[in-house]
């Protein structure tokens, strides 16, 4: 297969095209894709090199390999990346095949146990805002509390992303049958049932002011001016209350998903549903939950089982 460089930069925009509009992908998703593959046109040319052939891909990536300045997983994420993108030109015709057909490149990838807090952290987290609540003296400082107050319980006991949370509507949410619909990563769409009676009245709380906010749309949550409130947004919220709370400095929204799950499984959640709630499309990607499990379970029954301390043998 050879395909000249400037044909590529087309290809790229009509990917781009196809993961938006057929594939429905978020734009932090296809921000991704665009970036990985515009690299790939930055290294031909200033290597010179004018067509694309299985040959040079295998070049570039032992470059990215050999330069030891990025992850195992980003590189094959990368992989992942080229895989798609010819797949889908090789699709359409415009090469004869995809040229990842015959590289087989494997990448190996170290598994990286996920990140969680103790029940103590999250405890703090949680009550954080109300805590906050009792010094304001705003109204419009006391309303933003409340907001964040639903946001950050809410992460918690679902488990969402921050960018499928910032996705949510009105019509998503049922509080009388306590249930919210929330579309995942593709717009894959999922129904989580709200167990908390806690969760429920910060979100009703926060519904009886939302109108405060002057709205100019239907999400849920709401910034100052009325409009969604952004993933960055979140995040900024969460570091604010990760401060207050005093909690891990290097805790991230994400640590609230990664503690979820891994609280699912050592209550005794089974695998699958806690694979479906969570809106992961393999079971495979869910089962790292289960090696933090085990390994928190190990470290307790070393230090506190009383059977360690119980001698039998003569």
């Amino acid at each position: 297969m050879n395909l000249k460089s400037s044909d590529y930069t087309t290809y790229i925009e009509k990917y781009t095209h196809y993961m938006h509009i057929e594939k429905n992908l978020s734009m932090k998703s296809i921000k991704a894709y665009i970036s990985d593959l515009s690299r790939f046109t930055i290294w031909l040319k200033q290597n010179q090199y004018d067509c694309i052939t299985e040959d040079i891909i295998h070049l570039y990536f032992t470059s990215l390999i050999q330069s030891n300045t990025l992850k195992d997983s980003t590189i094959k994420r990368k992989y992942i990346t080229f895989k798609s993108f010819f797949a889908f030109i090789a699709q359409k015709n415009w090469i004869a095949e995809s040229p990842l057909i015959h590289l087989g490149k494997r990448f190996k990838t170290t598994k990286r146990i996920p990140k969680t807090l103790p029940q103590h952290e999250i405890k703090r987290l949680l009550t954080a805002p109300e805590k906050e609540r009792l010094s304001r003296t705003s109204p419009f400082q006391v309303r933003l509390s409340i907001r964040n107050d639903a946001i950050i319980d809410l992460l918690f006991s679902t488990g969402i992303r921050i960018g499928e949370l910032v996705q949510i509507r009105l019509k998503d949410l049922d509080l009388r049958n306590r249930s919210i619909i929330i579309f995942g990563k593709g717009r894959k769409e999922r129904l989580l049932y709200l167990s908390s009676s806690e969760l429920i009245d910060k979100i009703q709380q926060w519904l009886k002011i939302r109108f405060e906010f002057a709205p100019q749309c239907d999400s849920l949550f709401l910034n100052k001016y009325g409009q969604r409130l952004s993933i960055y947004g979140i995040e900024d919220i969460f570091s604010k209350y990760k401060q207050l709370a005093k909690i891990n400095t290097s805790a991230t929204p994400h640590y609230l998903r990664h503690s979820f799950a891994t609280q699912l499984l050592e209550n005794g959640a089974d695998l699958r549903a806690v694979q479906e709630i969570l809106g992961h499309s393999s079971v495979s990607t869910t089962e790292i939950y289960t090696e933090v499990s085990i390994k928190r379970k190990r470290t307790v029954l070393n230090k506190y089982n009383p059977r360690n301390k119980i001698e039998t043998s003569k």
